[in-house]
């Protein structure tokens, strides 16, 4: 069995406007990492800073399709090792999105489940974040940082 994982949660929110708070660097930092570099574009790298880690990550940018798909690779606990990260945007009907998250590629060994378990945590927290952005324009990391 590999290590990886699947998260979801319903936005109340068009799927553009979903959309554009996880790809615009602007956006996503009102609500999820403390920096980012650039926008989220197939083919880049970009960095994200969180503001419980000192150094940026490289976010390299695999795909991307407007208002249905973002796929990164980015470095996980374990060494030199990338995940991937594959986030699906599905429209409910006009005012809802489904936003999906999953992450595979870790060893199948004990540190790569527990780097996983603890990604899903992470992601779910992304998502429970992104919600309370969008919807009611709040920021639930502000002030979360150790």
């Amino acid at each position: 069995m590999d290590p990886k994982f699947q998260v979801q949660l319903k936005i109340r929110r068009p799927v553009a406007e979903v959309f554009d708070a996880v790809a615009n660097p602007a956006k996503l930092t009102g609500y999820f990492v403390q920096t980012a570099s650039a926008p989220l574009v197939a083919g880049t790298t970009v960095k994200w800073k969180f503001a419980e880690v000192d150094q940026p990550f490289d976010v390299v940018v695999r795909e991307v399709v407007k208002d249905e798909r973002i796929v990164f690779e980015w470095p996980s606990a374990q060494e030199a090792d990338l995940t991937r990260v594959e986030m699906a945007f599905k429209p409910m009907d006009a005012d809802n999105t489904m936003v999906q998250v999953s992450e595979s590629g870790w060893r199948p060994d004990e540190a790569g489940f527990k780097a996983s378990h603890g990604n899903a945590g992470g992601w779910m927290h992304m998502l429970a974040c992104l919600k309370a952005y969008l919807e009611y324009g709040i920021n639930l990391r502000a002030g979360g940082a150790f």
